[in-house]
């Protein structure tokens, strides 16, 4: 029984062992491919954050240069991956309270109430532009104000 237990023990090691190296080995498939398909024009990153523009490639010695903004530099090929994916930016006057899109106007701004005021039932104080608490809060403000002023006269 125990000879059994050390049997499975020693052939789960050995699989996860394959496992990993297959997988490693098909990462490197895939960078190996992706920097032999490096072409001038193609948009690229480097690990560090460069994003740019090839404008040659060395697979000989393993270079490629790199036009980012106008400035060009020399990166390993080592050093070179695919551009990170930009998300698409939706402001936050574009959506209502649950993330769905505002209505279009014809001139592809959003529509905002014609009274400017804001529906503040499942709003929270945070999602209230600063403008508007303000404004809100300035009549109690002065209301507080002329209640606590002593109203003597001088006569």
């Amino acid at each position: 029984m125990q000879y059994l237990f050390l049997i499975i023990l020693v052939v789960a090691m050995a699989a996860m062992m394959w496992w990993q190296s297959r997988k490693a080995k098909q990462q490197q498939g895939k960078a190996k491919d992706f920097r032999e398909s490096l072409q001038p024009g193609k948009e690229v990153s480097t690990y560090s954050g460069l994003l740019g523009t090839i404008v040659s490639v060395d697979l000989e010695k393993e270079q490629v240069v790199i036009d980012s903004e106008g400035s060009q530099s020399k990166w390993r090929i080592q050093a070179i991956t695919e551009p990170p994916v930009v998300p698409a930016y939706v402001h936050d006057d574009e959506v209502d309270e649950n993330g769905n899109p505002l209505p279009q106007v014809e001139d592809g701004t959003v529509a905002q109430p014609a009274d400017g005021t804001i529906d503040t039932t499942a709003v929270d104080d945070a999602q209230i532009p600063v403008e508007a608490q303000a404004d809100a809060s300035i009549p109690d403000a002065a209301a507080d104000a002329q209640s606590t002023e002593p109203t003597s006269k001088n006569n």
